[in-house]
């Protein structure tokens, strides 16, 4: 009968693994680095959800500069810049 339509954080999901081959070439310090930009992604799901983007992969990466530009942001702060 009916399909299910995925919700963001499947779609969110499915991009990050089909990251996985290029997580695992990675040195171990990078892989880190990795699951660190993934799992900032996965805080903003709720506003990915909301950019309906026809490639989920761009609302993963705006996810991911948009907490970037946060912590830049404090450590300017932190510096007096």
């Amino acid at each position: 009968m009916g399909r299910t339509v995925p919700t963001i954080r499947m779609v969110l999901e499915d991009v990050i693994d089909d990251w996985a081959k290029f997580r695992r070439a990675l040195r171990a310090r990078d892989r880190v680095a990795f699951d660190t930009m993934m799992t900032k992604a996965r805080q903003h799901a709720s506003a990915c959800g909301n950019a309906v983007r026809l490639n989920p992969t761009e609302a993963l990466l705006m996810a991911v500069i948009l907490e970037h530009e946060r912590e830049l942001s404090e450590l300017r702060k932190k510096m007096g810049v």
